[in-house]
């Protein structure tokens, strides 16, 4: 199949960055609700939609999302009629957290529904950065394209963070807790223990490529961490600001080593660290800016961090 015949529909934000990153943005012709980079895409139709409002509270998030998957629901809804319009080719989709975005058994129930298009469907599962080179790959090997130079761009750019980041090492690596959620307390799972050990930090309590636990306060308290990055799944700096405020209302918060120290930071979670694409790689650069600023400066602060 040519470039030119591809119909793609993306169910995923992460998804979406890759095809537009392997340079076939025009190919892409339907988007989830949550897909919104690069800008180009914003315009075109829409094919999922959430079960669940996401301005509420986390607590009710949280509780609304088990009630969901208690009932054997799906979080989102595909658009059936939508896809059947689009007669995708190809539509990318994961089957790594149902609670993230649309599951694969949802896209192949959908796609069972068509009768004037079979598409191919690539579900992808990564847990570790290695997980996203090889799904760049996959999908560049079903769309017919090489990713050998945007791969090799991409690990070069994490190796030189981790690098430059071996000739700082001290001897005692800072504690490093990132929150993925705040109501119940989660800590960042998956590839993000893997990327803070990158730029020389020691994630909290939370081994590389598993998910995501849930983490006591006063488990939190009793770590005392020297440093604690908010990335809560789906929100972006307004929001993340808004989650840690709440945290912050807490008087043992005043106590925390991070917070004394002034080293307690908001991220855009949305936008980097819950995608797992080619953009991740931004994601490490920004922790290397976050951990070392005084050497790191990649233009990342104020609209992909910021100090609490």
């Amino acid at each position: 199949m040519t470039v030119s015949n591809l119909r793609i529909v993306s169910m995923i934000p992460s998804a979406t960055e890759i095809v537009a990153a392997l340079g076939l943005t025009d190919a892409i012709v339907g988007r989830s609700h949550e897909c919104d980079y690069p800008p180009e895409i914003q315009n075109l139709p829409v094919c999922t939609q959430a079960r669940l409002d996401s301005n509420q509270p986390s607590a009710v998030i949280d509780n609304s999302v088990n009630d969901l998957l208690k009932s054997a629901l799906s979080i989102y809804d595909i658009k059936v009629d939508v896809l059947k319009q689009l007669q995708p080719t190809h539509i990318l989709t994961q089957d790594q957290c149902d609670v993230c975005a649309v599951s694969l058994a949802d896209v192949e129930k959908a796609v069972a529904q068509l009768t004037n298009s079979q598409p191919q469907i690539i579900s992808l599962h990564p847990n570790l950065l290695a997980d996203i080179w090889t799904d760049i790959d996959t999908v560049a090997q079903a769309l017919n394209t090489d990713s050998n130079r945007l791969i090799e761009d991409l690990q070069a750019r994490v190796k030189i963070c981790e690098q430059k980041t071996q000739a700082l090492m001290e001897t005692k690596q800072p504690t490093v807790a990132c929150i993925e959620w705040t109501d119940p307390l989660m800590l960042a799972g998956n590839w993000i223990p893997e990327m803070v050990t990158i730029v020389g930090g020691q994630p909290l309590s939370v081994v590389s490529g598993q998910a995501s636990p849930k983490f006591a306060w006063e488990s939190l308290i009793a770590a005392n961490p020297d440093i604690i990055i908010f990335m809560p799944c789906g929100f972006n700096l307004d929001r993340t600001r808004q989650e840690a405020q709440l945290l912050a209302q807490r008087p043992e918060w005043e106590n925390l080593r991070a917070v004394q120290t002034k080293r307690v930071y908001i991220t855009d979670g949305n936008w980097y660290f819950n995608r797992p694409g080619s953009r991740l790689v931004d994601s490490v650069e920004i922790l290397a800016e976050i951990l070392h600023n005084e050497v790191f400066s990649y233009g990342y602060e104020g609209k992909a961090w910021q100090h609490f």
